[in-house]
């Protein structure tokens, strides 16, 4: 038994990791950070905290479908933000909690010093429960 690697073909496909990977049976997913940029590798709104995480989520969107998941799958986040002030953490919270309301999954928010891509400001690595495949 095996990962199965997921790379879905609508984000960008220059990066070198998998976005997605499902665990052996099908049920534990483990996507990638992902990231605020579009299908050419650009970073989206530049400077825009709320912008950058609207657009990280609907992309870990796109790479959990691609597993059979969604965001509603979620067992836990990890959400980073290169910032140390603290006003773009809570910026970048503001729009996790709303995409999954104040119940959402376990999440650990960080401010970190760099990401990957030039201009990039938000982050977000997950881990879901995909429902069985038959």
């Amino acid at each position: 038994m095996t990962r199965e690697l997921i790379n879905p073909p609508e984000l960008y496909d220059g990066v070198p990791y998998s976005y997605v990977a499902v665990a052996p049976e099908g049920r534990t997913v483990f996507a990638a950070g992902a990231c605020p940029i579009d299908s050419e590798g650009r970073v989206v709104e530049p400077g825009d905290v709320p912008a950058q995480t609207r657009r990280t989520l609907d992309n870990l969107a796109v790479a959990l479908a691609a597993a059979g998941c969604g965001l509603g799958d979620i067992l836990k986040t990890t959400v980073y933000v290169a910032s140390t002030d603290r006003a773009d953490l809570l910026a970048a919270w503001a729009v996790v909690e709303s995409e999954f309301g104040s119940d959402g999954p376990p999440s650990t928010l960080l401010g970190v010093a760099a990401l990957g891509f030039d201009g990039q400001l938000v982050e977000i690595e997950a881990v879901a429960l995909s429902p069985i495949r038959g």
